[in-house]
Order: structure tokens, then C-alpha cells, then sequence
């Protein structure tokens, strides 16, 4: 059995929007996408694994503690990043960590120290340790919130929306940062409706959509599923227009005629169109529209 298992799950708010229906994982260690546009269910999904949402029904075990009755037991395991992470703008970088592993009963005082300035080195802080968090930069901030996560070595690590108001050299270091904490036999959970957040980090993927599971699985199996549907081709600014009209255009980058237009496509659209081989990006926009309009 997985550490985390998921039997059944629902989720309905009051006023009867329904969030998740019916969801059946299992998740073990090492990185896990949770991907899905914007009110798939995703963050209800990590909120209730957080244990800061009962679900309306269904079953939830965490290392054999049942979310509903072993709550505290949970959360001493689980470290939780939300995507709006608060600090408290006055105090240090290091105070800030060093209440953080007060909270969790982390001591004595000498190993709360060595903790935490392991922490600080393992997400690139330690130099601005003195730095008050509300001085920080947005990568800043959003490293100095790993490191909350991480006080006290918990072995399940939940992130929403990684790399939410990161540059392009930050969600690198993240990512980097994420895949080496993988290795350290911990479960890392990441929600986000990026497709770059997981491209090149996870070895298995979950979409949701509208509250239910439409794809488990590793990401080559989902690309996979969209081999010879991809195609590229140069096209003037109106065609683009009716390309989108027709197919859905995964990206359109400026030419000196047009646009170089990168597009899904089920056949031969013949003419200048030339297949080439599809990425993560382009398999998740084709199976979630797939699935919508039931091809």
C-alpha cells in the first residue's frame, strides 16, 4: 500500500459547487503532479491532504492514519506551502525560521540552530539571513517559504502553484531544489496549472478537471497519446485567426510574414503544416480537450 490513499473522495461547498467527485489515488514517494486548469479542484484536493479542509465524503490515509481522526499525526508529517505565503514582514529571515520550528516542537535550542541553518543553505537564504522577510524579493519570499515547509524534516511536502510570481532563473533553482528533496525518500506534491512546474521534474502525473481524474500516469505515457498531432506552420495573422478557430494553437511566435504557428491537429492539414514531435505542453492541451468535448 501507498503511503497516501485516496478512496472515493468528495468535496461540496455550501451553496451545492461541487469541487471534487469521486477521486481514487495513490501516491507515493518521490515528485507527483497535480495538474488542471484553474477550479479543477486542485487546491481543495492539497488543502483537505493539508488538513486544513474536511472532505464531504470519502476516505483519506496517511501512512496508515486516517485524515479524519489522526489529524495532528498528519500534520507532524507534512510540510505545506500554500500560494499565498505570508510571513511576518518584520521579523528576519532566521527569526522567521526559528518560530516556524518552535511551531512544529522542534529543540533543543542548538539543534533548532544547526536546522535551521541548514535550511537557509539548502534554498540559497543564508547570506540574507539577517534580511527582514518583507525586504525580501518575490523569489526570496517564495524560497523563504520552502524553508518553513522543510523545518522539522517532514516527510510529505505539498506546494501550491510553485513557482507563482518567480522568474525565469528562480523556477529553475526551485525546480532543482524540489528534485534533489525527491531523492530523500519524501513525498512532493505539486499543484499548479503550469505545465513547466512539472515537465521536467515529475515521473508521474495527475490531471483534474471539473473535480474528477481524467489522467494518471507518467508524463511520456501522455505524450505519447498525442504523436502525430502536432504540426508547425508559417501562417499570416488572419490565418492564424482561423487556425484557432479550428484547432487549438499551443504557441504563435512572431515572424518577418507572420506567425510560426504550433497547433494540434487529429489530421494530415496538409499545405505548408509539418508534423513534429510533440512535449508535455502540447499533450495536456489536446487530452483536456479531448475530454470536453468527448473525442
Amino acid at each position: 500500500m501507498e503511503p497516501i490513499t485516496i478512496r472515493n473522495l468528495t468535496h461540496s461547498y455550501k451553496g451545492g459547487q461541487t469541487a471534487l467527485q469521486d477521486v481514487n489515488l495513490d501516491i507515493g514517494d518521490g515528485l507527483f503532479g497535480l495538474l488542471g486548469p484553474n477550479g479543477a479542484g486542485k487546491t481543495t484536493l492539497i488543502r483537505i491532504l493539508a488538513t486544513l479542509l474536511e472532505p464531504t465524503s470519502g476516505e483519506i490515509k496517511v501512512d496508515g492514519f486516517d485524515l479524519r481522526t489522526r489529524r495532528k499525526e498528519i500534520r507532524q508529517s507534512t510540510g505545506y506551502l500554500p500560494q499565498e505565503f505570508s510571513s511576518f514582514p518584520g521579523l528576519s529571515a532566521w527569526e522567521f525560521l526559528d518560530y516556524a520550528a518552535r511551531l512544529r516542537g522542534v529543540g533543543p535550542r542548538r539543534k533548532r540552530q544547526d536546522l535551521i541553518e541548514k535550511t537557509l543553505e539548502d534554498v540559497g537564504l543564508f547570506e540574507a539571513r539577517d534580511r527582514k522577510a518583507g525586504h525580501l524579493s518575490g523569489g526570496m519570499k517564495r524560497r523563504l517559504g520552502i524553508a518553513q515547509t522543510l523545518i522539522g524534516d517532514p516527510r510529505i511536502i505539498i506546494i501550491d502553484e510553485p513557482t507563482t510570481g518567480l522568474d525565469p532563473e528562480e523556477r529553475v533553482r526551485f525546480r532543482n531544489l524540489l528534485s534533489d528533496l525527491a531523492g530523500r525518500d519524501k513525498i512532493i506534491l505539486l499543484s499548479t496549472h503550469i505545465v513547466g512546474d512539472i515537465s521536467s521534474t515529475c515521473s508521474r502525473i495527475v490531471l483534474l478537471d471539473h473535480g474528477r481524474v481524467v489522467f494518471d500516469g507518467p508524463p511520456d505515457k501522455l505524450v505519447a497519446g498525442v504523436q502525430g498531432k502536432v504540426w508547425k506552420i508559417q501562417v499570416s495573422p488572419a490565418e492564424l485567426e482561423d487556425l484557432k478557430k479550428n484547432h487549438p494553437v499551443t504557441s504563435a511566435v512572431p515572424s518577418e510574414s507572420g506567425y510560426l504557428a504550433r497547433l494540434i491537429a487529429d489530421g494530415n492539414l496538409g499545405g505548408a503544416a509539418e508534423p513534429t514531435d510533440p512535449n508535455l505542453e502540447d499533450a495536456y492541451v489536446y487530452f483536456m480537450d479531448a475530454n470536453r468535448s468527448g473525442r
